[in-house]
């Protein structure tokens, strides 16, 4: 094999180049060195002392080639103080136990104004201690470990004009300051390794406010949910004569979603008086729509004066054809004083809670059906005794239904409270409440609904009377009829008219129902502090209907004639048969 040597000599073209770059280069300094170059490939062969063979050449070099970038420099050869300088956020940083201050960068300087180093932080840094970061600052010291305390209120720490309020994240890091060498002022200079803390203050003004006005959002929203919810709830309870009745409703939750809890007391005439609730499950308006589209709708059936049953199959019907989707739970109760009972009926709600006289509480047993919008189920009426001395509560879910435990534990719970609740009705709404643990925080709707039948002594008893009489024979009937209201109504000292008024009408009531009707036959007569009811009832169940009486027709105008002279007037089937015709006169105040 044959070795051969390239020569070292550059060609003409780099030769030229080079003494260019020398002569350009400044004359003080050491020589740089030449760099070496590659051979090129037109380049004629050169003399060697060993023989003739091809002469290395290099690329010609530019003079626009790229100069070789500059190295970065590491993190050691950062200063800490600059950095720190530029950040936006309050850095201070202190060493000892007593929190001397090293370093504060300008945005803690421009937030609570310079502070000089080697001062104490209770000296020079108050600031930190009405915001409660020194004792948080010893901690740190103690634990080495870091701590944080959130949305602190700094008075003017917002703004470039610092007149608003401003709102800092601080964190508190433990580190360990290094010395720094003599220094002219002792208090000044660190001239021992110091363990402290560095305090970071994030400015999180503009969070907080979002979040203020997020919350002040929420809040006018849930007030305008439930302004909506309390506007579909009566505004004011009806009071029946012989009932004190009280009602509460307490929204859940702190969000806006308003629930479907309703309750509402109606009065039929004759002295009953119908008593509701009902639960629309779920959340949101369409559920206080679809609450207030049935509570419209009990009121209207209510009416037409049906049995508790036949009122909760017309709301089914209707609930499955406002919303299928939409599940509800209702109680339709009848309180009539005269036969001293609660009938109701029950659409999958919770029972009906009475107390009797004694102090013994109980549920109200069976009938219950499935919930409203179901379809394909009967509902059937049952009945509790409820006579004076007694009360009741009607309830929705919210009051005894808890996530960790069984409902019917819920329900002995409001039993054992419902015991010992004294006091008139809407004290005893309030102490339910209260026992069953219900505060402005509780996740769902509550409404209650108390009825008391209360016992009158005393001159109150006084103003409360009935009177009855059976209707036997045909027609002479009518004349005893009219002698039985005339003594009656003489011996509760009305006025001659009222007296007259009522006498009319018990006779109107009585030849309709002689003439209609068949037995057995009846006149009741009652009395109460408000007003005075006459009512019949026979073994018939066609329910009589106001019409235009012509000039020559004999008969037709008994029920007009009532219409016109009481103050209201209406006739209801009654159980196992039977129909009650009856009308009311409103007694004068005082």
């Amino acid at each position: 094999m044959i070795f051969t040597r390239w020569s070292a000599k550059l060609p003409g073209t780099q030769r030229r180049t080079a003494q260019r770059a020398d002569r350009a280069a400044p004359p003080a300094g050491p020589a740089a060195p030449t760099p070496s170059a590659a051979p090129e490939p037109d380049a004629p062969p050169a003399a060697s002392g060993t023989g003739s063979v091809p002469a290395a050449r290099a690329e010609p070099a530019t003079a626009d080639a790229p100069a070789p970038a500059p190295v970065p420099p590491t993190v050691d050869a950062l200063s800490v103080h600059d950095i720190l300088g530029t950040i936006p956020a309050l850095v201070a940083v202190v060493y000892g136990p007593e929190h001397r201050i090293a370093y504060v960068n300008g945005a803690y300087a421009g937030v609570f104004g310079p502070r000089p180093a080697g001062h104490t932080a209770r000296e020079a840094l108050p600031e930190l201690a009405e915001l409660g970061l020194i004792p948080l600052m010893d901690q740190v010291l103690r634990s080495g470990k870091p701590r944080t305390v959130k949305s602190r209120r700094v008075p003017g720490g917002a703004g470039a004009d610092h007149t608003r309020d401003g709102y800092y994240t601080f964190t508190c890091t433990p580190i360990e300051v290094a010395a720094s060498g003599p220094a002219p002022d002792p208090e000044v200079a660190c001239i021992a390794p110091h363990k402290g803390v560095l305090v970071f203050g994030a400015d999180v003004t503009d969070q907080v406010e979002s979040a203020e006005r997020l919350r002040a959002s929420e809040a006018r929203q849930r007030e305008a949910a439930v302004t909506l919810q309390r506007s579909l709830l009566p505004q004011e309870l009806e009071q029946p004569d012989d009932l004190r009745v009280a009602a509460t409703y307490q929204p859940g939750g702190t969000d806006a979603a308003v629930g479907g809890d309703w309750y509402d007391v109606i009065t039929l005439g004759a002295g009953r008086t119908a008593l509701v609730i009902g639960d629309v499950m779920g959340r949101g308006v369409r559920a206080a729509a679809v609450m207030g589209q049935l509570r419209t709708a009990v009121r209207a059936y209510a009416r037409l004066d049906l049995p508790p049953h036949e009122v909760l199959q017309l709301l089914d019907g209707l609930a499955a054809e406002i919303d299928a989707s939409q599940i509800a739970t209702c109680v339709y109760a009848v309180h009539d004083p005269n036969e001293g009972r609660l009938v109701y009926s029950s659409a999958g709600h919770l029972p009906i809670l009475v107390r009797d006289a004694d102090g013994t509480v109980h549920r109200a047993a069976e009938p219950t059906g499935p919930p409203l919008g179901t379809g394909g189920w009967l509902h059937t009426s049952g009945s509790v005794p409820l006579g004076p001395g007694c009360s009741a509560v009607l309830y929705t879910d919210g009051l005894v239904e808890r996530r960790d435990k069984d409902i019917d534990d819920g329900v002995e719970a409001l039993e054992a409270a419902f015991a010992g609740a004294s006091g008139a009705p809407d004290i005893v709404c309030d102490r339910l409440l209260r026992s069953l643990g219900i505060t402005a925080a509780h996740d769902d709707d509550v409404a209650i609904l108390v009825l008391q039948h209360p016992e009158r002594t005393g001159h109150d008893a006084e103003l409360f009377h009935n009177a009855a009489l059976e209707l036997h024979g045909g027609t002479e009937a009518a004349p005893r009829a009219r002698a039985f209201a005339s003594g009656v109504l003489a011996s509760w000292r009305f006025s001659p008219e009222l007296h007259d008024l009522g006498v009319l009408a018990a006779s109107e009531l009585v030849a309709n129902s002689l003439q209609h009707g068949t037995p057995p036959m009846r006149l009741r007569l009652r009395r109460t502090d408000r007003r005075l009811i006459i009512e019949v009832t026979d073994g018939d169940d066609h329910l009589p209907r106001r019409r235009r009486a012509e000039p020559a027709d004999e008969a037709g105008r008994g029920i007009s004639i009532v219409a016109t002279i009481a103050s209201s007037w209406g006739s209801r089937r009654t159980p196992g048969g039977g129909k009650a015709v009856w009308c009311e006169f409103a007694l004068p105040r005082g």
